[in-house]
C-alpha cells in the first residue's frame, strides 16, 4: 500500500498517484465526516474507482467538485438512475447530481490512533446503517441548530 499525503500533492498528482497506484492513505481535512472522520487525527484508505462501477448506499466516496476544485469525502444516501445523492455525516445539505464521472474512489478503510479498521467490519457496518437510518432527523435537528446561531449572530450585532 503506498502512503501518501494528498494536501501535499497537487490535483493532478494526487489523481495520478491514485490512478497508478490503486489506492491512497490520505488524512482528512474538514469536520463534515464527524464524529466518523477527525480532521488532523485520522487518515482514509481510498481506493481508486472501478471501471463501470455503481457505488451504494452507505458507500463513502472521494470526488471531485469541479467548479471549486475540490476534493470530497462524502456518504452516499441515495443511488439514482445517472447519479447520487451525497451528504457528509455532520452536514445538512444533501448535494445532487454526482455522477460516476465525478467520482475518484470510495472509502476502504481508515486510520485511527495507529490502528487500522475496515469498512467490512461490523462495527463500522452498524454506524453506516445509523448514519443511514436517521438522515431525516439529523438534517432537520442541524438546520434547526444552524438557524439559531446565526439568531444568534445577529442578535450579538446589534
Amino acid at each position: 500500500m503506498g502512503e501518501v499525503k494528498a494536501y501535499e500533492m497537487k490535483r493532478g498528482e494526487f489523481e495520478k498517484y491514485l490512478k497508478s497506484h490503486g489506492e491512497v492513505m490520505m488524512p482528512i481535512q474538514g469536520t463534515s465526516m464527524l464524529p466518523l472522520l477527525r480532521q488532523g487525527k485520522d487518515l482514509v484508505l481510498i481506493e481508486r474507482k472501478k471501471e463501470n462501477h455503481r457505488y451504494e448506499e452507505g458507500d463513502v466516496i472521494l470526488y471531485r467538485r469541479v467548479e471549486k476544485k475540490q476534493y470530497v469525502l462524502h456518504r452516499i444516501i441515495r443511488v439514482c438512475a445517472d447519479d447520487y445523492v451525497l451528504l457528509g455525516d455532520n452536514c445538512f445539505s444533501k448535494e445532487y447530481g454526482i455522477r460516476d464521472e465525478d467520482i475518484l474512489g470510495i472509502m476502504t478503510g481508515f486510520v485511527r490512533s495507529g490502528r487500522y479498521h475496515s469498512v467490512l467490519e461490523k462495527r463500522y457496518g452498524r454506524y453506516r446503517e445509523f448514519m443511514l437510518s436517521t438522515i431525516d432527523f439529523r438534517c432537520r435537528w442541524k438546520r434547526r441548530l444552524f438557524c439559531y446561531r446565526q439568531q444568534l449572530k445577529s442578535v450579538g450585532k446589534k
